[in-house]
Order: structure tokens, then sequence, then C-alpha cells
């Protein structure tokens, strides 16, 4: 039998069960599951030795087993069914997204709770069922967590409440610690880290600002008016956490890497238009910043940026300024083909390509 096949099948008696009206006959399970009665009657005093309340009935004069919520202590009237309860068990990995965090303490107590509210040999069983969620967290940001989390304190305060907060902030682009008096308008968690998105009467813009960057805040007793829209999504025209007007963006990707870019939701306005060699154009409606001209990089190669124009300079840019880093180093072989791109056409390093007028 293969590993973990007889917890598996068991686990899958217990949803056919819950999910039955009418309940399920031995016989009938042992159908569904291609294994003999004797099986599923193992089954059964397995699952009810695990601590799932099982029961037996004869509502047309043949037995029937159902589970019935009700078994389990204090799940009476928490509106939450025995499976429910487990997959939140299962979810428990979903916490560790939320390292770093102000919630992830929170999180972990309230998963805590859930745990505690099944049997202990009910625990066991579920324990024993392969790993159905893994997780892999964003890397998180370095931060004073005693700073960290009394600053996210307040500036929830002032969000509720509407209040103006002074703030010292080091700004990262200009290098400098500068004096702010904001207006929040809510906080949002992304990235790994948590920012502020607040509204500079000063300047009447509406910018974002890393938590972890703040050095110091003070709540003050001046109240503002949000403006409406603020609940909708913090960041609608970034692939990042940024702000500002969205733009026409068309990347073609080589079929090499067409496939990993159609099978994902990159931004709610992306439009796929496929090409005849299995290459992709993908057009997005977003701002130009750190986080788009990064994904495109990512891609290596296999991307191009089609329009606009001044978009692929950028990028361009950011390619021979990277080259500039390894080219004094190395004895590059230009005519080589070590990775096997092929027939792909290669320019040497250091010629820039006439499509895009860098000037």
């Amino acid at each position: 039998m293969p590993r973990n096949a007889e917890v598996i099948r068991q686990w899958k008696i217990l949803r056919t069960l819950e999910a039955s009206r009418q309940g399920e006959t031995i016989a009938g399970l042992a159908r569904q599951r291609g294994v003999t009665i004797r099986t599923i009657w193992r089954d059964i005093v397995a699952l009810q030795e695990a601590g799932f309340p099982l029961v037996d009935e004869k509502p047309d004069g043949r037995t029937r087993w159902k589970l019935m919520d009700g078994g389990l202590k204090g799940l009476q009237n928490s509106g939450l069914s025995v499976s429910e309860l487990a997959s939140l068990y299962f979810s428990r990995a979903l916490v560790e997204c939320l390292v770093g965090t102000a919630f992830h303490e929170d999180a972990r107590s309230a998963m805590d709770k859930v745990a505690a509210a099944l049997p202990q040999r009910m625990r066991a069983f579920l324990d024993r069922l392969p790993a159905v969620l893994n997780v892999k967290a964003n890397p998180g940001k370095k931060r004073e967590e005693t700073r960290y989390r009394k600053h996210i304190a307040d500036l929830l305060n002032a969000v509720l409440e509407h209040r103006q907060v002074k703030m010292h902030y080091y700004s990262a682009s200009s290098r400098q610690t500068k004096d702010y008096v904001v207006e929040p308008y809510r906080l949002a968690f992304a990235q790994g880290g948590m920012y502020l998105l607040a509204q500079v009467p000063k300047y009447r813009q509406l910018r974002t600002f890393a938590v972890e960057r703040i050095k110091s805040l003070s709540v003050t007793a001046h109240t503002f008016d949000a403006p409406e829209g603020t609940s909708t999504d913090p960041f609608p025209n970034s692939l990042g956490v940024h702000t500002g007007a969205p733009e026409r963006v068309e990347v073609e990707f080589l079929p090499e890497a067409a496939a990993h870019v159609r099978e994902r939701t990159w931004h709610a306005s992306q439009q796929i238009r496929e090409q005849p060699d299995g290459s992709l154009r993908l057009s997005l409606n977003v701002c130009h910043d750190w986080a788009l001209r990064s994904w495109i990089l990512s891609f290596g190669p296999l991307a191009r940026v089609v329009s606009p124009s001044s978009l692929a300079e950028s990028i361009l840019e950011q390619l021979e300024e990277a080259r500039d880093g390894y080219a004094p180093q190395f004895d590059f072989e230009l005519h080589s083909d070590p990775h096997g791109f092929g027939d792909h056409p290669r320019l040497p390093f250091g010629v820039r390509t006439t499509q895009v007028d860098t000037q």
C-alpha cells in the first residue's frame, strides 16, 4: 500500500459522510473508494477512535453512516463544520506569511485556538496526512520590532479616527530623513512589509511610506476628511507597492517564457495576444515604477519592451549599467554560445540597439 494511502482514504470517507444528507452505507463507501467492505469497517473504527463523531442510522431500514457536527465540544455554536475546522487546522501554514507584521502573533494565537478546538486524537490523525499546504513567505524586512509595532498601532488609530500624523521619515530615494505632516488613509501589507498610504497636504499628493522607515511619529488632534474610494485597492496601477498614473505597456515574450506568462494574472488590466511563432505580447495599464522594471528584467533575454519607448530606454540603460559592472572584470567570448540560445540574435557587449532613442 502506498505511503499515506490509508489515512488519505479515511479523510476522503470523512468528507463524503459530511457532504451526504442521508448518509452512506458501508457497501456504498467501499464501491466509491474501490476497496473491500472489511477495509471500510476498519476505516470507520479508525475515524471514531480519532474522535470524529460518526453515527449510524436506519432511515430506510438500511444502516447508513453520517458525520455529526454537534459531536465536537464547542463546535455547536461556531458555525463551522468538522471538515471546515480541520481545513483551518491545515491552513495554519498560511500564518507564516504574516511573519514580521503586527498581525502575526494574533493570527498565530487564533490558529492555536483552532487547534485546541480539535481533540488531541483528531489532531494526531490530521498530522498523519501528507503536507497539503506549504507556504513560502516573502522575504521579511528588517526592523526594530518594538518601535515598528507601536508605529502600526498608532497609525491604525490615526486612520480610524482621521487624525493627522507628524512623522520623522527616512526617504530611500533622497537618502535623507525628513519631517512630514500626513493624512493617513490606510495601511497595506505587501511584499513582506507594511506600507502607509497618506496624503501629504504640503505637496497635495498621495504618497506611500514604508512603516519600517518611520523614525518617530505622533498622532495630532487635527482631523481631516478622507476622500471617497480610499478603501479600494491601495496600489491599483502598480505591480508592486507604488502609486502613479497608468500608461499602456506592451511587452513581448519569447516562446520559452510564454507558458509561464500566460498562466498567471499579473495585473487586472492585462491582455494577451498570441503570436504565430509561440511568443506572445502582453499589454498592461500600469505605472512606470521599480516593480514594473524589475519584473521585466527578471525574464532576461526572453522579454522585450515594445512600448512605450521611454520604458524601453529605461530598461536598456539598466542593462547597460549591469554590463558595465561585469565587462571590466571578465574577458567575454563574444561569439560563443555557452547558454544554448541557438539562432537567437545576440549583440556584442557595448553595442546599443537602434530601436530606442537613448539621447
